[in-house]
């Protein structure tokens, strides 16, 4: 009997401390990868007590260890794996050991590529992207509102707390979308945040592999995908490289030290993104703009450590091929180390040679936005890789053009006098225009409720050069200011939740006036559709004079004039001016109301305050 508890005693010793000697695998990322990727290296990035001291194999076909690097961090360690081309989809284990002795596996799942996902086809100057921030479009799954475990719990009241909407309401209006004539859709993030205010925003994102539970799950982001593809739209990812949330996970074990940016004291960011370009600048004013945080509850990520700029690029490629992505649009592009993000853009870009990915550009000349597109001739050499820049100079001079008198520099020469510039584009049509977005003010409200300049506006922004974007909410004139505390900066849309009076996402739901804006905007969306000029045909414009702006659209197929008319007066418009573009032309139809127009006469009557699209003939 004695022989025999001592016997179970040794048992449970031994198993006791083999049990002790486990090493327990927090993370593994990324959770799995693909075989037959143009780059066939992956890097994982592996969580764990003490991980770093232990060896790691495979056992394999085609795939094989190429070398392990450690940090000063003893919970982390980064295993570069190599997978040949030929590589089978399946499983494998990582085997960890010490001395020889296996202390852990971790199961590993390579899966088989969708097909031609190499050449999927981004967003590009034929589509029309329409952005949502979730939080504040439709709350579909009302079981989601507050979720256990994540701060920021529901509170639709106040204008900074959750509202509810999530992806299943995106889902459910995707008809709408379709109907209205969208062909690609943004979202502002839907990665988890678990900041304890204000997360509804969700750009400080606290896990970069997972969809924010109170938005869905990884495979709801999957399924709105697969939706609006069916529907004939592209899906942009939001993608944040410069900055996580101080609630990240990683931020209570860092993967390394130099894995943010850390000072003495907090540093924010100077914001001066001038100083990328500067000629003259200062060290200290540089770094700062870089390295300084963009706010106290976004550490500042330093993309000069290599196992960071390579941490984003495999993340932004698995949701590419985990979500079939139509695109990408990356956040605070100019605070970015800018060598890091040329790897980052062009690493890319090499394994989706026609996708598209657009750098937040927040600046105000076109010289300082140029720096960012690829192939820019710059005076220090640099070529970012990124192939779309957001245009926020003719972002500026659209909101102004049509709120102010015609003068010698304002007015509608604003948007002449923009698209001057463009030769320090070296891609003028995969530039990304816009009159708003989530970080404006609601159009309307700066249009002063005007339906008359909202249509100018339209009429401009999806008939000149680039790829336009419009803000959930512009088709049934919200309004709404961008200042804190005021009750309407970023509100929700009417109907996306059940316990709304007004659904403006049906006809019966929509005032007179909002179906008046809806059905402009749905006619002039879906012709562009249908019209390549339009997308990339050649751009000819003249000096505006009397508040109207003449411009053309041509290719070898179509020529289409367009006159923005502001004057509050009927006036003739004197053709012979035009002549080098209307060529032998003798008539037009306009576009939106079918009507005729004369062209052999040498003048047309133009309407007050009325804009016209003519398909010349």
């Amino acid at each position: 009997m004695r022989v025999f508890l001592i016997s179970l005693l040794m048992v449970s010793f031994f198993s006791f401390s083999s049990f002790a000697n486990k090493v327990k695998i927090e993370r593994v990322e990324p959770m799995f990868w693909w075989v037959d990727m143009t780059n066939p290296n992956l890097q994982l990035l592996v969580h764990g007590e003490n991980i770093s001291k232990y060896d790691v194999a495979v056992n394999y076909e085609g795939v094989k260890i190429e070398g392990i690097v450690t940090t000063d961090k003893p919970n982390y360690l980064f295993v570069n794996l190599k997978i040949d081309k030929g590589a089978k989809a399946g499983g494998f284990d990582l085997i960890f050991s010490e001395n020889g002795k296996k202390k852990a596996s971790y199961s590993y799942e390579l899966k088989a590529r969708k097909e031609d996902s190499a050449n999927r086809k981004g967003y590009d100057a034929s589509d029309v992207v329409y952005l949502i921030m979730p939080d504040r479009f439709s709350n579909g799954d009302p079981t989601n509102d507050s979720v256990d475990g994540m701060k920021d719990k529901l509170d639709r009241e106040n204008p900074d707390g959750r509202h509810g909407g999530d992806i299943q309401g995106i889902i459910n209006h995707l008809d709408y979308l379709q109907e209205l004539g969208v062909t690609a859709l943004w979202n502002t993030p839907l990665m988890e945040d678990n900041q304890p205010r204000t997360s509804y925003h969700s750009y400080a994102i606290s896990d970069y592999y997972k969809i924010d539970a109170r938005f869905g799950s990884n495979e709801d982001y999957a399924r709105l995908s697969a939706e609006a593809k069916k529907r004939g739209i592209k899906l942009i990812m939001d993608v944040v490289t410069n900055h996580c949330a101080s609630a990240h996970w990683w931020m209570n074990d860092l993967p390394a030290s130099d894995w943010v940016h850390v000072f003495p004291e907090y540093t924010n960011s100077n914001h001066r993104k001038s100083t990328t370009n500067d000629p003259y600048v200062s060290k200290v004013d540089y770094e700062k703009n870089f390295n300084g945080w963009f706010d106290n509850s976004m550490p500042d990520l330093n993309q000069k450590n290599e196992l960071v700029i390579n941490y984003f690029i495999q993340n932004t490629i698995w949701w590419i091929e985990y979500a079939d992505l139509g695109g990408i649009r990356v956040d605070t592009y100019p605070y970015n180390d800018k060598d890091a993000m040329a790897v980052y853009s062009g690493t890319i870009m090499e394994e989706y040679p026609n996708l598209n990915i657009v750098g937040e550009t927040w600046l105000s000349s076109p010289a300082e936005i140029a720096y960012w597109q690829k192939d820019a001739v710059n005076h220090d050499g640099y070529n970012s890789n990124l192939p779309c820049v957001m245009d926020f100079s003719l972002f500026e001079a659209m909101t102004q053009a049509f709120n102010e008198n015609e003068g010698w520099n304002t007015g509608l020469i604003r948007l002449y006098n923009s698209l001057a510039f463009d030769y320090l584009y070296p891609h003028t049509d995969n530039l990304f225009i816009f009159a708003e977005n989530h970080d404006t003010g609601y159009l309307m409200s700066m249009l002063e409720g005007d339906i008359n300049k909202l249509k100018h506006l339209m009429t401009f922004l999806l008939t000149t050069r680039g790829i336009p974007q419009i803000y959930s909410g512009t088709e049934i004139l919200l309004e709404g200011k961008k200042s804190d505390g005021d009750g309407k900066m970023r509100v929700d849309f009417p109907g996306g939740w059940e316990s709304d009076a007004k659904n403006a996402f049906t006809a019966e739901g929509r005032t007179w006036k909002e179906n008046e804006a809806f059905d402009y905007l749905k006619k002039l969306l879906n012709w562009r559709k249908e019209n390549p000029v339009i997308h990339t045909g050649k751009l000819m414009h003249y000096v505006p004079e009397n508040d109207a702006y003449v411009y053309f659209r041509s290719n070898a197929e179509k020529t289409v004039m367009v006159v923005i008319n502001k004057n509050e007066k009927a006036q003739k418009l004197d053709l012979n001016r035009f002549s080098e573009s209307l060529g032998a032309f003798t008539s037009g139809i306009e576009v939106m109301s079918d009507e005729e127009f004369d062209l052999s006469k040498g003048s047309i009557s133009l309407a007050p305050n009325t804009s016209i699209i003519l398909e010349l003939k």
